[in-house]
């Protein structure tokens, strides 16, 4: 049964001077706020390890952000900027950032209306290395703010090397700034690997090799997923009930040997991030698709609450290794649309590390949802005690209840 929650009973104060508009000088010196047991404590980053339970499994996001907002202006002089969202021609990440002259991507068009039919030039600001790539942009659909673009360039370089020359790291609306050098490095996982959001999984954005070498000296083993975070993540709830809520479709890969370990493992499972919650509980109603229809299928928005589940965790995830090696597959590629609130059954994940985020956001809901509801607790520690909020802020060890 899909939950009545009103999203307005997830709200709190968040002073603007309380949003991190930069990151501190060092990852790990971020403050650490720790929920166990309903207690609440606080400590710095850099001690994470001593806090994870002995024998975890640890899941990262490996994905990587590309600078995916791009400047053009039309002959009339109007500037119009793409901000490109996933690939469409061709639609897999990697063969289309390995495109050499065009490809297709579903865009978010600021000031659509002033864009016609006519043909795009890149608005290099007179500097000579994107004058060379004569990158052009050409309206192949339009639906609203969103639409298809075509982007075409000469000199034979990859599009992924096109977005480095001439896009910008899209970092948070709320930041209130243009983007600055200091994002280009600090706006990105220290392990991120490959190529496709357009937001990063800033839980991670803590991690030092310090921190790292420290956890697996704990014999906490690591392993990654990889989801590539879509600019819904910024997109803010505006229907009071959130089942009215439409959330957008993440593409995620999990390797086969990930799977095995978490079909058999034993131990805690710690996620970094709330992607990485999404994608390992996402996991659980990919198995029963395997088990119900005999293959991997895109996990609804709601498909947790529709109706009770029998199959264990283990079932499930065995359910999709059968699949992968019937069909010799070495990873698992599918999407996810799930939200995660109050109500929700948590099948996969014991921890997570994560930011604070935004009132009345889906993450706070998916927050609640893993501490049973006691995320004021949580929320008026970290507004007491001096914490610095969302994407650049400070991190938390939450423990489920």
């Amino acid at each position: 049964m899909i939950p009545e929650i009103h999203i307005e009973d997830y709200t709190y104060p968040l002073p603007d001077e309380r949003i991190a508009k930069y990151p501190l000088a060092e990852r790990d010196a971020s403050k650490l706020l720790i929920y166990r047991d309903g207690q609440v404590s606080g400590r710095k980053f850099r001690n994470l390890a001593e806090e994870l339970p002995a024998g975890s499994l640890m899941i990262f996001n490996d994905t990587k952000v590309v600078p995916a907002r791009l400047f053009f202006r039309r002959q009339t002089g109007a500037h119009i900027e793409i901000f490109c969202l996933e690939p469409d021609t061709p639609a897999e990440y990697n063969t289309n950032f390995a495109a050499t002259d065009r490809c297709r991507w579903k865009c978010v068009i600021g000031n659509a209306k002033r864009w016609k039919d006519d043909v795009l030039a890149l608005d290099d600001a007179g500097e000579p290395e994107l004058a060379g790539v004569q990158l052009k942009a050409s309206l192949v659909h339009r639906d609203g703010q969103t639409g298809i673009v075509e982007f075409c360039w000469q000199g034979g370089a990859p599009f992924s090397r096109v977005l480095e020359l001439c896009g910008r790291v899209p970092i948070p609306p709320y930041l209130n700034r243009e983007t600055e050098a200091i994002d280009l490095e600090r706006y990105q996982t220290l392990y991120a690997h490959i190529r496709g959001s357009v937001a990063a999984p800033t839980a991670g954005l803590h991690f030092t090799q310090r921190v790292l070498d420290d956890i697996a000296a704990r014999g906490i083993e690591t392993a990654n997923v990889c989801l590539h975070v879509g600019a819904g993540t910024f997109l803010p709830v505006k229907s009071s009930l959130v089942s009215e809520h439409p959330m957008h479709r993440e593409p995620f890969v999990v390797s086969r040997e990930l799977l095995c370990k978490l079909r058999d493992c034993p131990q805690s499972v710690v996620a970094v991030g709330t992607t990485s919650v999404r994608t390992l509980e996402s996991l659980y109603y990919v198995g029963i698709s395997c088990l119900e229809q005999g293959a991997p299928s895109d996990v609804d928005q709601w498909a947790p609450y529709e109706r009770e589940y029998a199959p264990t965790r283990a079932e499930a995830l065995d359910a999709i290794v059968r699949y992968l090696d019937a069909n010799g597959l070495p990873e698992l590629k599918v999407g996810t649309r799930i939200i995660i609130v109050p109500g929700f059954r948590f099948r996969v994940v014991d921890a997570m590390v994560t930011n604070f985020h935004q009132p009345q956001s889906t993450l706070l809901l998916l927050i609640s949802a893993f501490v049973g509801g006691d995320w004021h607790t949580i929320y008026d520690y970290a507004l007491a005690n001096g914490f610095r909020f969302l994407s650049y802020g400070d991190s938390s060890l939450l423990f489920r209840r």
